[in-house]
């Protein structure tokens, strides 16, 4: 298992790498191209894609969650930056909530060891402890922090599967929680880009 987990972990971390990588080169692209303070300009970047462009971003917003190669900060910014303020935040919304429904339904299906390979040891450790001292309390806990947009939300999805918690709760906890954060990271970091590109 520690041998496949390497493996795992050093195919997410280079995986992390190129995604951090492509998605500040777009960004700078973006800048250039007056995407960030062009509608028209956003409209010309977007008509290639034509009706497949929100979709192909829920689906890639949806995938990160399950498969975490991109911080998810970045990702809810580009989508900002795509499709505009609120057409971003519900693009964001949508695809996150489906992926973390998809980890939560995965750690149902395969538990802990699952869990082992997509966590690093030392996160692992961390809240499989947290998680045996408060297994009374998790429901709750796990609502206020999906609620916070500090939390490692990603991780916590795949942990509430290795719970008793039901995925009805589990659902209207996301749902209900999701909106604060995906706004705090598409709309709070996006205005602080435009205002540190205006600087320089």
């Amino acid at each position: 298992m520690d041998k496949i987990q390497k493996k795992y972990q050093l195919i997410m971390h280079i995986s992390t790498i190129i995604g951090v990588t492509a998605s500040v080169a777009f960004l700078i692209y973006a800048y250039r191209t007056g995407i960030l303070t062009s509608e028209e300009a956003m409209k010309n970047f977007l008509a290639p894609f034509g009706f497949w462009a929100p979709l192909i971003f829920v689906l890639i917003q949806a995938v990160q969650v399950v498969l975490p190669i991109l911080p998810g900060a970045i990702g809810c910014v580009i989508g900002v930056v795509m499709f505009g303020a609120w057409n971003g935040f519900c693009y964001n919304y949508i695809g996150i909530c489906i992926g973390s429904v998809g980890a939560f339904v995965l750690a149902k299906m395969y538990g802990k060891p699952l869990l082992q390979l997509v966590a690093p040891k030392k996160l692992y450790r961390r809240y499989l402890g947290w998680l045996d001292r408060n297994q009374k309390h998790f429901d709750k806990l796990f609502a206020i922090a999906i609620f916070m947009p500090v939390a490692p939300d990603d991780f916590l999805c795949y942990l509430a599967g290795v719970t008793h918690m039901k995925l009805k709760k589990f659902v209207t906890i996301i749902l209900l929680g999701k909106p604060l954060a995906i706004a705090a990271y598409s709309l709070g970091l996006e205005f602080l880009l435009r205002r540190l590109l205006v600087l320089f």
